[in-house]
């Protein structure tokens, strides 16, 4: 199987996943990898930070810094953008699950 082929396919599915957990509450990183890896997504931190920071910058995502025990830790919730675009992601991933199974 083409691992590559797949990463480009998932990766879809992965910003779904991000904006459905950013509309439920405050996201980060270390949580939404543990989370995604849960669902068997194969990814590692080096792929999901940039996809969180492009994310933020195609204002899907608004990101908080907030000092947990000293350290920053940011923490990223959906945009009204982010939410118009889950609505309509999982509209479009509904009618396609109908049609594949």
């Amino acid at each position: 199987m083409d691992n590559k082929v797949l990463r480009k396919l998932f990766l879809g599915f992965i910003q779904i996943h991000i904006l459905h957990h950013a509309k439920e509450d405050a996201i980060y990183g270390s949580w939404m990898l543990e989370e995604l890896q849960e669902h068997g997504y194969e990814i590692s931190a080096g792929t999901l930070y940039p996809i969180l920071h492009n994310m933020e910058k195609d204002q899907l995502l608004q990101k908080e810094e907030v000092n947990v025990d000293g350290k920053i830790r940011k923490y990223y919730r959906i945009t009204d953008k982010g939410d118009s675009v889950l609505q309509e992601a999982r509209a479009k991933a509904y009618e396609l699950f109908k049609e594949i199974t």
